[in-house]
């Protein structure tokens, strides 16, 4: 039976290859003390990293270590990552007019739609999932038996590369075009080329009608493995010194510039903050914090619900989030517990 709040995993202090050194047990104390209380409701696992030992590893509502909790959209960016893997192999450019890989487009003004187009959510496809401004293709497509299909009869609302409109669409194709061009599924492509490498064994894949996996969401993994893709990507592509995609796709994919209107530490309500407009790249956030003496960058991977995947470059960190603040405000609180309480021990790590 779940108690609420109940922590299963208590202070963890272990490099993610060697053993690391403890920091003063009141600060983490205080801090899974404050993530259990009402002020932060439905937080189910906190985890951080700094120079690559794990500061904070905690659960609570009934999830532990080895519980997979589902990531929703912010597997986005993990999709980036293995479009990143399949560019270095050659399998396609960021420059290709997808029309090359959907021959059903081939004589359609969307087969000029580009790679690029695609990551940057500027496909110009009638699809807006996130202002509410529609059509919201996600769940028009859930209701059909042929996802692939439905995505294929989307009309263009906009010209390709002229605004940014978030939708599930454009990491779909993305999947696609990775089967299409390594002759493999993507569930078989992931599995070799980055969970495998990461050491990454236990999650469960949302299936298609058509027995495909699901390239823009619901991919359930554990907490701590969400943790070794921000590790991942704070290192450049590195992991324990192999290299698993190329910093210049770190970089480029992480170089976010297409404003998207809104901040998540205002959606988090923190008192004092000073907001600013996040950013995007290929699937990738960043937003500028600004809190009392705090001033930094934070880069993310975001999914409902409160599910994220942080890379904090100045403090050499890396940090995981999962929730069930599913449709409300509250999936922002971990930018509020960041500002507040994450981020001040970092300093004091650093």
């Amino acid at each position: 039976m779940k108690t609420k709040y109940l922590c299963i995993v208590t202070l963890l202090f272990f490099n993610l290859g060697s053993h690391g050194q403890s920091s003063p047990k009141n600060e983490f104390a205080q801090l899974k003390r404050i993530i259990s209380s009402q002020e932060y409701p439905n937080i189910d696992g906190v985890l951080f990293s700094q120079n690559g030992s794990i500061l904070f590893e905690e659960y609570f509502n009934g999830f532990e270590r080895d519980s997979l909790h589902d990531t929703r959209s912010s597997f986005k960016s993990i999709t980036s990552l293995l479009a990143g893997i399949a560019i270095d192999k050659g399998l396609f450019a960021v420059e290709d007019e997808i029309a090359k890989f959907i021959p059903e487009w081939k004589n359609d003004a969307r087969g000029k739609i580009t790679i690029k187009n695609l990551l940057e959510m500027k496909s110009g496809l009638a699809c807006e999932g996130f202002f509410g401004i529609g059509p919201d293709c996600e769940s028009e497509m859930w209701e059909t038996k042929n996802w692939e299909d439905y995505i294929l009869n989307i009309p263009l609302r906009h010209d390709p590369g002229l605004n940014w409109a978030y939708t599930s669409m454009e990491p779909e194709l993305i999947g696609i075009i990775i089967s299409r061009t390594s002759g493999s599924t993507l569930i078989e492509f992931s599995k070799q080329y980055l969970f495998e490498p990461l050491g990454i064994t236990d999650y469960k894949w949302f299936i298609t009608p058509k027995g495909r996996g699901y390239a823009a969401g619901s991919f359930f993994i554990r907490p701590i493995d969400m943790l070794k893709i921000a590790a991942l990507v704070l290192d450049k592509g590195k992991w324990k010194g192999k290299r698993i995609v190329s910093e210049k796709w770190i970089t480029e994919s992480t170089n976010c510039h297409t404003d998207v209107e809104m901040s998540f530490a205002r959606f988090a309500r923190t008192d004092n903050a000073k907001y600013s407009t996040a950013t995007y790249g290929y699937f990738w956030y960043k937003e500028k914090l600004k809190y009392k003496n705090i001033e930094t960058e934070v880069l993310f991977a975001s999914g409902n619900g409160g599910q994220y995947m942080m890379i904090l470059q100045d403090y050499n960190a890396a940090i995981s989030f999962t929730g069930s603040n599913f449709g409300n405000w509250r999936g922002k609180l971990p930018f509020d517990i960041l500002l507040k309480h994450i981020i001040p021990i970092l300093e004091l790590e650093n």
